[in-house]
């Protein structure tokens, strides 16, 4: 039994307790029809405001609405199967299992095998999977109609709602329902990080919404209610900075489940329990239009603007809206990877880092399971923004749909989907997975694991939308293409979509029953923009006067009738598209698809170089290429087909000769001022930064480092686009400190090129890595930099060799480097005197002429450089 008990003398907390649990008890909401043109059906007969004396009409309704699941069929595509994989599992798992540690938490017996991995008696977050597999039930239920989905669901939900009634007897306040004890709260409230219990309970809360409004269990719906008085009794004795301190810690989607809950009932209390969750420390600079994503935990900070967009529906405050468009905007603009995934160790980088923060831990599919349902949200109020629809696509073909292990009977998952060369789709360390795939039964239940059910009963949400009544004619909107069958009921017409698509070029749509007077549009993916021939779209064979434009939606406004035929046609061309950060590396798409390059078990060192002119298409395979990377043939193939073996997705481009030059050179001969000019003009003043001074040594000024603060801090894109490269300067250090950097030009502590006075092993080093290298390419000299006299240092890079001078002396080389120049970009963060790792000591000493010269220059000409 747990230790927690209430105490004699009801506290001020008991009191709102006690008050929310009466509020909750209440007659359950009569239920509104939906939207006319999407029209009422039994697996939403719950959407809608509720009909009650305190409800309120939405602020702001979105202009588009979404099908109910029931309406729309999929139909033969590797979606079906990956949803009939889910669905197995689905009829599979024992419940039981599942809600033994519920049982075990309020007293009731329970015979069952405990779950292993993140479901396991030990675990923190335990009882987050339950809510996840009840959402998946109810859209399972919803799409496909089969009553065994909606008689699991009930069976787990009429459990759970028995640990809820324990709830008092164990010593919780009532309504608590949860797999863990309640004192949990206790810790957070003061002051403390357990694993994020909040979005244990906003998991179990969402399932059991979608329960009511997907399955029409009304049970759930009452244990819903009672749960959400206890979270307004739990946290209405909280000051506002009380608050915001508890939302330091993950809480995933509680003022979205909240705001959703108040739409369906008109109760204040759970629309005013809601905005108790938005955390300001992420709203306030999203709301000022700043992106200071970087180093935030991703998929913390993306559930928490999913429920903006309800917040915005239900009070009409366009901040909301503003700072779900910021934050998607953002993300997907700057810091989404090729694929339409983000973060790097699921952490957000600075914008725009992308090839310089790759690793085999890219992309936790988490995330963009919730920036589809962001983006999802943000199209149904501004559907002129047809790239919400675009983003949506690409990442669920290039993430989503390869997530799941399509040799596993019951559709096991990834966790990341990792973007370093020779990645491989693989369990998450620390978790079960069966042999050879991605996840298991009862020995892993991830995050991804819980998501990846829900992502793969739902394919069917987002192919369609229809206009609200209120706002329009009947509109349908043609999102995504995939085959299925949408039954529009409200306007009596069954529309049919056949489509090889991706792997072919066309979509056709036919009308195979009814007629009506509507508009239909049909998004013209941006990809098609550049490939040389136009999209053209015909009804019933003939060519349309519609404007046929990339990154929109064509329209077509008509009588519709039995048989009518409309046939989209969407030229394709292989793609390279460049990363952000190093022009010199890209992606391949070809249409939608990003294509992935198979390297079965062979591990790579770095990323491939390749050659763009000798990319061919492979006959008979129409979304099969073949290239040449470092000298050998490599097949290239859709990237979420590529399974159970290593691949590459980012490639290196050899840069054109150019002329040779020095492309950078900071004399530091100003002597006085907080900048210094770079004499070839290609780039702009270096600053004086920290305790950095000028000096006078010889009669040469130069910038001293007082070894505390002190450095040089250079622009940023010395390096890009350099193959090979020769970095020089004169030094002098005036006291050895291990890992004191001479020079450093890169983005963080893990993608760099710098050279070090001594290291640990009493050594000047120099170094060159890329995040996602297992180790540094490093040139080491036989000691340290002299101390006390000015050295001329200089490092050459090329061919696979990197050489070491001092004083125009080779001091140290390496002949086998992994990586070279080509793959650092245009480095961010570029500094004399300093360390990208801020735990490193600031160089103690002197600078003077620095000098980025694009070539390796041979030994003689070091040695000129060096005597000049």
């Amino acid at each position: 039994m747990p230790e927690q008990r209430v105490p004699a003398t009801p506290s001020r907390r008991q009191i709102v307790f006690a008050a929310s649990a009466a509020a909750a008890v209440t007659a359950l909401p009569s239920p509104m029809s939906a939207p006319a043109y999407a029209a009422a059906s039994t697996d939403a007969f719950a959407a809608g405001l509720a009909d009650r004396g305190h409800a309120e009409r939405p602020k702001a309704e979105p202009l588009l609405s979404a099908f109910p699941l029931s309406q729309v069929r999929l139909l033969d595509s590797p979606f079906l199967a990956n949803m009939r994989r889910t669905c197995a599992y689905l009829r599979f798992i024992d419940i039981d299992r599942l809600l033994h540690t519920f049982r075990g938490n309020v007293g009731l017996a329970s015979t069952a095998q405990p779950c292993g991995g993140w479901e396991a008696p030990d675990v923190q977050l335990r009882g987050h999977s339950t809510g996840h597999l009840l959402s998946a039930l109810a859209q399972a239920h919803a799409n496909t109609g089969d009553s065994a989905y909606a008689d699991k669901g009930r069976a787990l939900v009429s459990a759970l709602a028995q640990c809820q009634r324990a709830a008092t007897s164990a010593g919780f306040h009532r309504g608590y329902l949860s797999a863990f004890p309640e004192s949990v709260f206790d810790q957070l409230e003061a002051g403390g990080k357990p694993w994020a219990p909040y979005y244990t309970l906003h998991k179990i809360m969402a399932g059991l919404l979608d329960q009511y409004q997907l399955s029409g269990n009304r049970e759930a719906f009452e244990v819903l209610l009672e749960k959400a008085a206890w979270v307004d009794a739990r946290t209405a004795p909280l000051s506002h900075e009380q608050m915001q301190t508890v939302l330091k810690v993950e809480f995933g989607g509680m003022n979205d489940v909240l705001t959703r809950l108040y739409q369906v009932t008109g109760d204040s209390a759970h629309l005013r329990t809601a905005q108790r969750f938005d955390h300001e420390d992420l709203y306030a600079p999203l709301a000022a239009g700043r992106d200071e994503l970087a180093g935030r935990h991703a998929n913390t900070e993306i559930a928490k603007v999913v429920g903006a967009v309800p917040s915005y529906e239900a009070t009409g405050d366009s901040r909301y809206l503003h700072v779900a468009d910021t934050f998607w905007t953002t993300v997907v603009r700057h810091h989404s990877y090729a694929i339409g995934g983000n973060s790097n160790q699921e952490l957000f980088g600075p914008p725009d880092e992308i090839v310089s923060r790759l690793s085999e831990v890219t992309c936790e599919n988490c995330n963009s399971y919730n920036m589809l349902k962001l983006g999802r949200q943000l199209f149904l109020h501004s559907p002129e923004r047809a790239e919400y629809m675009d983003h949506y696509e690409w990442a669920l073909y290039n993430q989503m749909l390869g997530e799941q292990d399509p040799d596993s009977d019951h559709g096991f998952v990834t966790y990341y989907t990792g973007l370093w060369a020779g990645s491989q789709r693989e369990p998450k360390g620390g978790l079960g997975a069966a042999p050879g795939s991605y996840s298991s039964d009862y020995d892993n239940f991830s995050c991804d694991h819980g998501t990846g059910l829900e992502t793969h009963t739902k394919f069917a949400d987002s192919i369609y939308f229809c206009s609200n009544a209120c706002h329009s004619r009947p509109t349908l909107y043609v999102n995504l293409f995939i085959p299925s069958e949408l039954s529009w009921s409200a306007v009596g017409v069954t529309l049919r979509q056949e489509t090889d698509y991706p792997k072919g070029d066309r979509t056709r749509l036919t009308v195979t029953d009814g007629a009506a007077h509507f508009t239909m549009k049909i998004r013209i993916p941006s990809w098609a923009a550049g490939t040389g021939r136009a999209p053209t779209l015909q009804v019933n064979g003939r060519p349309i006067a519609a404007h046929v434009r990339p990154g929109s939606y064509a329209t077509v406004e008509r009588h519709w009738r039995t048989g009518d035929v409309v046939e989209l046609v969407l030229p394709r061309t292989p793609v390279w598209r460049a990363a952000p950060d190093n022009p010199q590396v890209s992606a391949l798409s070809y249409g939608p698809l990003v294509l992935a390059g198979e390297y079965g078990d062979t591990a790579l060192a770095t990323l491939p170089t390749v050659r763009p002119d000798s990319l061919r298409a492979t006959p008979g395979r129409p979304t099969a290429f073949t290239a040449v990377a470092d000298g050998r043939t490599v097949t290239l193939r859709p990237f979420h087909e590529v399974q159970h073996q290593r691949y590459n997705v980012y490639w290196a481009h050899t840069p054109r000769p150019g002329r040779e030059r020095d492309i950078a050179r900071y004399p530091l001969r100003e002597g006085s001022g907080t900048t210094t000019a770079d004499t070839t003009g290609t780039f702009a003043d270096a600053t004086l930064a920290g305790g950095a001074t000028w000096t006078t040594d010889g009669g040469d000024s130069a910038v001293a480092f007082d070894g505390v603060s002190g450095h040089l801090a250079l622009p940023a894109g010395l390096l890009s686009g350099l193959d090979e490269l020769t970095v020089s300067v004169r030094v002098r250090v005036d006291s050895l400190a291990a890992s004191a950097r001479v020079f450093d030009l890169g983005y963080h502590k893990d993608t760099y090129l710098f050279l070090a006075a001594t290291t640990g092993a009493g050594r000047a080093r120099a170094a060159l890595k890329i995040a996602g290298m297992e180790a540094e390419d490093v040139v080491d000299a036989a000691g340290p930099l002299p101390v006390g006299s000015w050295t001329h240092v200089a490092l050459t890079l090329g061919n696979g060799t990197g050489v070491l001078y001092l004083d125009g002396t080779e001091a140290g080389r390496n002949p086998a480097m992994v990586s070279g120049p080509l793959l650092l970009g245009a480095t961010s963060r570029n500094y004399l005197g300093r360390s990208q790792n801020t735990t490193h000591p600031y160089l103690h000493g002197a600078v003077r002429d620095f000098r980025l010269h694009n070539r390796a220059l041979s030994a003689a000409e070091v040695a000129r450089l060096a005597g000049g």
